[in-house]
């Protein structure tokens, strides 16, 4: 169940809601200010106790349009199950400011990141219980980005159990659609975005400070807001948001397509995350087979299952395992989920023109003056053959690349070749290799220049002070902004690692080449640490590394007011690639902050 701080009369009410409070679905004058949390679903439901299909109805799974796909729930299920073993790992609950929360992030955030999705990190640094972990984005960058459809559900559990239910039902669900979406790679007429909030159960802590960080330009381009919290209770029924409303159709005809006769969540209303985009404006709907309220014995008649007796019967307490999961239910709801995506956001069932590009060899060794070569083969992997025109980018100076041909039809070959001068400086760098189409896709070279060679002092680390965006730097990126209760060295924005008061670790990184030749590479940034540890033990560290190695580390016992410039020599890494990071480690009380800005990397 949620808690959720409310403002009722420009007073903050905590409202915690008990599972015995929802034995009889509420009115909607109570829910309209009291949220229910997101709802879950379970695995190895008994026949005899998951709704079932009334006899005439077509079997779970099939679907009325050939251009969605039928999900595979089997695959839903191994994403439960890994989410039921990282609670396990972490005393048995997922809740947001837990380990196991952090854990479940970066499950999802690492297939998503493979399959090709744009994904952020999104730390909630307002209106969230102390030490939650961050909300997870991930959209899929094709199709018209005014027109965003969103998909989400909330990651958290609460702390009595796992929360398999409650909510990895509907967090599963999404992301198995999500990678069946890049999988198919169908062509798509408008944006989808998923999102895994934090703090639900403390809430709507997260979706809400989601919401509120947007731009009302970027609101306006959500069309709608699909939300799926507990759709795989065992004694269930098929319950969806707003039933009547546009936004809920294409999740209705499914439904009924089956035969289901859905009826609207009375008891869910205004209680799990979507209420965050309703208030704001935004068209919601959503899936959902129910909480602690009882079934009746008209919905039991209907769906299956037992009268008066809990949609879901471990509603937060530890036996929401995977035990906890109605696989019926479970199909028929990531079914009715990727019915509801493409026919909102995918332009037809032909699959896109795509291509694969790669190089080889991938990596070629030269002496200065001299050239390399390497084949750039391309193949359709869908739809028709296309024309690819190809691009390097990353050469240093005294480097040139060219295609021969400049341009060819994916299935075909171009030679790559890689011109040095007398005067390139040695060093090892990595060649950004572009295909271009209807779609965009890149690939690598490593390109060694031996020698020893002079140098040439350039400063090598990219957006060090953090105003342009995130890009290059890969990690906790949402640690990076303007945030409200830090300050910047200079600028606007800056970094902004640690700070949660709880257990938690935050790092940034960033890989650059340090050009062979030089006789120095200095490493310099500043730095501002603030702690609420009164003891001079080094309980939070902040430490610099490159590649696995340890170059400094500080701790709460360095804190000082305002910003303090520190220098780190990198001249044993000239003439090597190296991944450069910052990482802060908070133990699990009294936040320390350490805010990072204007980083250099000077040769010379």
């Amino acid at each position: 169940m949620v808690l959720r701080r409310l403002a009722v009369a420009g007073v903050s009410l905590a409202a915690t809601i008990g599972a015995a409070a929802l034995a009889v679905a509420p009115t909607a004058a109570a829910t309209s200010r009291t949220h229910l949390p997101a709802y879950a679903i379970s695995t190895g439901q008994a026949a005899n106790s998951a709704p079932g299909a009334p006899a005439n109805g077509p079997a779970a799974g099939s679907r009325p349009a050939a251009d969605a796909p039928d999900i595979d729930v089997a695959k839903v299920q191994a994403h439960l199950t890994e989410l039921n073993n990282i609670a396990t790992r972490n005393g048995g609950t997922r809740k947001s400011s837990g380990q196991g929360y952090r854990d479940s992030v970066a499950y999802a955030k690492n297939k998503l990141q493979a399959a090709g999705y744009t994904v952020t990190e999104q730390p909630c640094t307002s209106g969230c219980s102390s030490g939650a972990g961050p909300n997870l984005i991930a959209e899929w960058p094709q199709g018209d980005a005014t027109k965003v459809y969103m998909f989400g559900s909330h990651l958290d559990s609460v702390g009595a159990g796992p929360g398999i239910n409650d909510n990895g039902s509907g967090s599963a669900a999404l992301l198995e659609t999500a990678l069946t979406l890049a999988e198919q790679h169908p062509a798509m007429a408008a944006r989808v975005r998923f999102g895994w909030w934090t703090d639900e159960e403390q809430g709507l802590n997260g979706s809400d400070f989601y919401v509120r960080s947007l731009s009302s330009a970027e609101r306006s381009k959500i069309k709608a807001y699909y939300n799926f919290d507990m759709i795989a209770s065992t004694n269930g029924g098929y319950f969806i948001n707003h039933v009547n409303s546009t936004a809920a159709q294409p999740m209705r005809a499914y439904w009924e397509s089956l035969n289901l006769q859905p009826e609207e969540n009375t008891e869910g209303a205004g209680r799990s995350d979507d209420y965050s985009f309703e208030q704001a404006g935004i068209p919601t709907s959503g899936y959902a087979m129910g909480a602690g309220a009882r079934k009746t014995s008209a919905q039991a008649a209907k769906w299956g299952g037992t009268a008066n007796r809990a949609y879901d019967p471990c509603y937060h307490q530890s036996c929401d395992t995977t035990g906890n999961i109605n696989t019926t239910g479970l199909n028929r709801s990531v079914d009715g989920i990727a019915y509801t995506l493409w026919n909102l956001a995918v332009t037809n069932s032909t699959p896109a023109n795509d291509f694969s590009l790669a190089t080889s060899p991938t990596a070629g060794s030269v002496d200065p003056g001299t050239s390399a070569t390497s084949t750039v083969s391309t193949a359709t992997t869908s739809g028709s053959a296309q024309p690819v025109k190809l691009t390097a980018t990353g050469a240093p100076a005294g480097v040139s690349v060219s295609f021969n041909p400049a341009s060819v039809t994916s299935g075909n070959s171009s030679t790559m070749t890689v011109a040095t001068t007398a005067s390139t400086a040695p060093g090892t760098y990595s060649l950004t290799i572009t295909g271009t189409g209807s779609v965009t896709h890149t690939t690598t070279y490593t390109l060694t220049v031996k020698g020893t060679g002079g140098c040439t002092g350039q400063q090598l680390l990219t957006n060090g002070g953090f105003e342009s965006g995130t890009t290059p730097w890969t990690g906790d990126t949402g640690a990076i902004g303007a945030h409200t209760g830090q300050s910047a060295h200079s600028g606007s924005r800056f970094a902004w690692l640690g700070g949660y008061g709880s257990s938690a670790t935050d790092s940034l990184s960033q890989s650059v080449t340090v050009p062979a030749g030089c006789g120095k590479a200095t490493l310099t940034y500043w730095l501002h640490i603030d702690t609420d540890e009164t003891e001079r033990v080094g309980y939070d560290t902040f430490k610099v590394k490159v590649g696995s190695t340890t170059l400094t580390a500080l701790s709460n016992t360095d804190a000082s007011s305002g910003y303090t410039q520190r220098t780190l020599d990198l001249s044993p890494y000239i003439g090597q690639r190296v991944t450069l990071t910052f990482t802060a480690t908070e133990d699990a009380s009294l936040q320390t902050s350490f805010v990072v800005d204007d980083a250099t990397l000077q040769t010379g």
